[in-house]
């Protein structure tokens, strides 16, 4: 089974939005409201400064997908590559469609002479997802992330 990974593109706006929304509905309970979800894919989509996604196809058909968004580091001068929005099909998973698509975010953020590393982050309850991550050489970085959260 072969996984082909290429930078995502609008046509894959509504693939993006709902691995999204089922992400959000499996790993926290939280359903999203999809029309806001959709702009924000799209502002991704239309704007690389904001983010960028790939996506995984087996056989022309999408089957995961990956973001990276950018936060630059003062103290080691270069770019941590935030991973964001990783979903893979449920009847994809356990098949190394995650290992490639992390793989190929690897080798350009290294590729790229400006990146200081990969971060994301994980739900707390969801064991599986962070059992992966650690399998790929990724490692606890002892931070919690706290966040204050505006209605618009």
């Amino acid at each position: 089974m072969n996984t082909t990974i290429r930078d995502a593109k609008l046509s894959d706006l509504e693939t993006i939005a709902a691995f999204n929304s089922a992400m959000a509905l499996e790993t926290e309970g939280k359903p999203l409201e999809m029309e806001t979800l959709r702009a924000g894919v799209g502002a991704v989509l239309g704007d690389a400064a904001k983010g960028r996604y790939w996506v995984a196809e087996r056989n022309g058909e999408t089957i995961g997908q990956i973001m990276v968004t950018w936060e630059w580091s003062d103290w080691r001068n270069g770019w941590f590559w935030w991973i964001q929005s990783v979903y893979i099909a449920e009847s994809a998973r356990r098949q190394g469609v995650f290992r490639a698509l992390y793989q190929h975010v690897h080798n350009l953020a290294k590729q790229s002479g400006t990146a200081c590393g990969l971060r994301l982050y994980v739900e707390h309850k969801n064991e599986r997802a962070r059992n992966t991550y650690l399998a790929l050489a990724m490692h606890d970085a002892n931070y919690h992330i706290l966040e204050a959260t505006f209605d618009r």
